[in-house]
């Protein structure tokens, strides 16, 4: 029975691909669709959940082994990477909870999404995060576990960005995206440093390689996959992606931030807890961040004003917890926590959109001491600033730097390969030659210099362009009374006279014959 495990993963991820493809062929496409896909993803979770429930039974009564080791899946020199399949008590149990999960939230999508714009494909990406989800929980090595990882962040992009048409969805899916990229870099350190100081990524492996490293290499590995758990997680000071995500649809909410994508960072911690224990300098950023981003949930959620909003700060606050039970060494408490807030938040996601109909008066006011206190109560508002800060260190210097990049680009590698430039940036001999006809406005920039630039950097490259372009300018193009540039033009105008001969039809024939001469 063991050995179906994998079928558990397989199912949903088949689900998407024939969700996908109907739609690709039209198949399943408009209203007249929804049966088919919505008994596709349903019929999918429900066999997966089954598998689970009979695996759950087995290993009850007959015992299932740890590790599932099915094959190599990947070998090159000393390394060897296999497709196993953890199926420990975690495993199972964190099994048994995502695809009971998925089951209840599929279903409720099937009327709470009827006839809505992208039907298809809001079930196609939601069975890709089952599959992607399942293959977290299940997954025997680091690198398969990661595929999953990626996965989820991929499912959650599509997601939030489910009315893409709108542009504050598109902003808030690529920002929650971007910021789970600091987490995914952090986990590949991890996979490496693994692969280098243990020779495998197998869990079991990395729990007993540990044991034997020295205590910088054991620090490293941890923390790096305690910088893939924070992110995932939402821990301050990456809280803000979250109630960005917020964007999605409501089921989306459910399932992802609620239930099961918010709690990924906890389990991978959860797992690999006792590497944890061997670093008490982590266990102690554990307390800390944990600490931080419970406190930071339960205040913040204080001043919300609308469900959704309140729902996933107090998710924060509980995922803070449960990270502050891990860094205190209760890491059964936290599993068990876990499951529980998993299964509660959930209820309550799914709840809410026939709670708001239910509503009939106001919000609870804000609280007494809270309300007394103006400083504390503006900085709830502003939810501490975390969103400025993100926006000030890493937004703001990012796209500074994207611009230059691009402005470089269409500058001076464009026209090094040969590529036409941007309309605004002309070559000094362009000028020149403006200058020389009386014309007294610069094309490069209307101020009269080089261009703007951004930081430290940016202005000694712009010293040195302006200094480079004052020796082009008056020694180079003047030099020899105009000899240079009137060389320069009359080579111009000649190679002009060329081109236009080799476009007439006889010339350009000629030149055919002539190339295939030289490869015959």
């Amino acid at each position: 029975m063991h050995e179906l495990a994998w079928l558990i993963p397989l199912l949903p991820l088949l689900a998407a691909a024939t969700i996908g493809a109907g739609y690709i062929t039209g198949l399943n496409r408009g209203e007249a669709g929804e049966k088919q896909t919505s008994r596709i993803a349903v019929t999918a979770a429900t066999l997966s959940l089954l598998l689970t429930l009979l695996m759950d039974v087995y290993a009850l009564l007959e015992g299932v082994p740890e590790q599932l080791r099915l094959g190599t899946w990947l070998h090159s020199g000393i390394y060897a990477i296999e497709l196993s399949f953890t199926l420990d008590a975690l495993g199972l149990s964190m099994t048994t909870l995502v695809t009971l999960l998925s089951v209840l939230t599929v279903r409720f999508s099937v009327n709470y999404m009827h006839r809505e714009a992208g039907y298809q494909r809001f079930f196609m990406v939601l069975c890709l995060f089952m599959a992607a989800m399942l293959l977290i929980v299940m997954a025997g090595n680091a690198l398969l576990a990661f595929i999953g990882w990626e996965l989820a962040g991929v499912s959650s992009y599509l997601l939030i960005n489910f009315a893409f048409e709108r542009t504050t969805a598109s902003i808030n899916a690529t920002r929650a995206f971007v910021t789970n990229r600091i987490g995914d870099a952090g986990f590949i350190i991890a996979i490496a440093l693994s692969l280098f100081w243990i020779g495998s990524v197998e869990w079991p492996e990395i729990l007993a390689g540990t044991m034997t490293l020295e205590k910088p290499q054991v620090g490293l590995i941890a923390s790096a996959f305690l910088l893939a758990a924070l992110v995932k997680s939402a821990q301050v000071p990456f809280s803000p992606w979250i109630t960005r995500a917020l964007e999605g649809p409501t089921p989306s909410s459910a399932i992802f931030y609620g239930a099961l994508m918010v709690h990924a960072g906890a389990y991978l911690v959860i797992r690999l807890g006792p590497v944890f224990e061997q670093v008490p300098v982590l266990m102690l950023a554990l307390i800390l961040i944990g600490g931080c981003t419970a406190l930071y949930g339960f205040l913040v959620g204080l001043v919300q004003t609308d469900i959704k909003s309140n729902l996933i700060f107090s998710t924060l606050g509980q995922v803070g917890l449960i990270f502050l039970e891990c860094g205190l060494g209760w890491f059964t408490f936290a599993a068990w926590h876990l499951a529980a807030h998993a299964v509660w938040r959930a209820y309550q996601f799914l709840s809410a959109p026939a709670l708001m109909h239910f509503m009939s008066r106001p919000g609870r006011p804000v609280p007494r001491w809270l309300a007394r206190n103006r400083w504390l109560y503006t900085a709830c508002l502003q939810r501490f600033w975390l969103d400025n800060l993100a926006d000030w260190l890493l937004v703001r210097p990012t796209r500074a730097l994207a611009r230059d990049t691009q402005s470089f680009d269409q500058k001076i590698v464009n026209r090094m390969v040969g590529l036409p430039g941007s309309a605004s940036a002309v070559s000094s001999l362009a000028q020149w030659e403006n200058i020389k006809h009386g014309q007294t406005s610069r094309i490069v920039g209307d101020s009269g210099g080089i261009g703007q630039a951004r930081g430290a950097m940016g202005r000694l490259m712009e010293a040195v362009a302006t200094l480079l372009h004052w020796f082009e300018e008056h020694l180079v193009l003047k030099g020899g009374d105009e000899g240079i540039f009137n060389l320069i033009q009359r080579l111009g105008k000649g190679l002009m006279k060329i081109e236009l001969l080799l476009s007439e039809p006889r010339y350009l024939i000629l030149l055919i014959v002539i190339t295939f001469i030289v490869i015959l």
